[in-house]
């Protein structure tokens, strides 16, 4: 069995990828900020290393003597305002990891990036080859996309094994982190959900599907490479509606139209310039969950034997995590 490390272990991904890393035998390393949350991974016995991504002596030390590193690290707030963060982690920060781990010898460097690096256009299926555009997209999207472009100069130019996996919304049990869309299943699953957005439809991945990608990526994947990882399109209508049965609650009763939330969407844009405020809710984030044409995800599937399970069972599993999570934390407020 290899040797493996995950920087940004204790994410929702990442914990993910670790938990099966481990499952599967190998020797495996966790990078983590300190202060993390650690939740997801403290039953494991893998080796830590405390640090960020711009702490160069760690990154080295955690990386010698390593056949394959997962980087799973992203600053995914696409609602930011000030859109520095952003591309100080998904850009700057990925280049520092990159300029490590250049000068140890690898096999594999698996680069968590998104599907938001691929050129979608309706009425066709969007592959590894559709470049995206640069005019008109979020400041978030373009430092996800520079930041994949690092990756592959890197392999192209400098030798880094790196291979780009491009995946999309992930669903799963384990979201301890309540992801911005983990807590739409969360909402429903807890009947605390009034509404879901109409009109809004998302690529979407089990997270235990998106682990087991990136473990094969570094088992099969082509140095330079980029792979979709994402099972299908679906509305955010049907995840909430599949959270709800899967938690035995009514579903939510009321839909808000597309043109609605365009217009709150707006409202919180305007918000956000007059009072200087990140709106979690505003048109750049809309853009962000609106899927211009589905993926095709078969390349992963033919170099990578990739398999994923329909995300509807990755989204059943999130919610009875929700479900048994409040149970418990009843249960122990009781005992008190």
């Amino acid at each position: 069995m290899s040797t493996a490390l995950v920087i940004g272990a204790n994410g929702f991904l990442g914990s993910h990828v670790t938990r099966q890393l481990v499952a599967d035998g190998h020797d495996v390393r966790a990078m983590v900020r300190a202060g993390a949350k650690t939740v997801g991974i403290d039953d494991l016995a893998v080796r830590r290393y405390q640090g960020d991504i711009w702490d160069d002596d760690t990154l080295r030390e955690a990386m010698t003597g390593c056949d394959d590193v997962y980087y799973c690290v992203v600053d995914a707030r696409g609602w930011l305002r000030d859109a520095a963060p952003l591309f100080r982690t998904n850009v700057e920060g990925t280049r520092n990891v990159l300029d490590v781990a250049v000068g140890i010898p690898l096999r594999r460097f698996v680069f968590t990036s998104s599907y938001v690096t691929v050129g979608r256009r309706r009425g066709r299926r969007a592959s590894e080859g559709d470049v995206i555009g640069t005019r008109g997209v979020t400041p978030y999207v373009r430092s996800r996309v520079q930041g994949e472009e690092l990756v592959l100069r890197y392999a192209r130019e400098r030798g880094l094994p790196g291979v780009a996996m491009c995946v999309s919304t992930t669903y799963g049990s384990g979201d301890w982190g309540r992801t911005p869309h983990g807590a739409v299943i969360a909402g429903a699953a807890l009947g605390k959900l009034p509404f879901v957005m109409g009109g809004i439809e998302l690529e979407a991945v089990g997270v235990d599907d998106a682990a087991r990608a990136l473990i094969l990526a570094a088992e099969k994947g082509r140095v330079g490479e980029r792979y979709l990882i994402s099972e299908k399109m679906i509305s955010n209508a049907d995840v909430a509606r599949i959270a709800a049965e899967a938690a035995g609650v009514a579903p939510p009763a009321r839909s808000i139209p597309l043109p609605v939330s365009y217009a709150l969407a707006a409202l919180g844009s305007a918000k956000s310039r007059l009072r200087g405020t990140d709106e979690r809710l505003s048109l750049e984030s809309l853009r962000l969950m609106r899927a211009e044409a589905p993926l095709d995800h078969s390349k992963a599937v033919r170099e990578l034997g990739w398999q994923p399970r329909p995300v509807e069972e990755s989204i059943a599993e999130a919610a009875r995590f929700w479900v048994e999570l409040r149970n418990a934390k009843q249960a122990s407020r009781t005992q008190r």
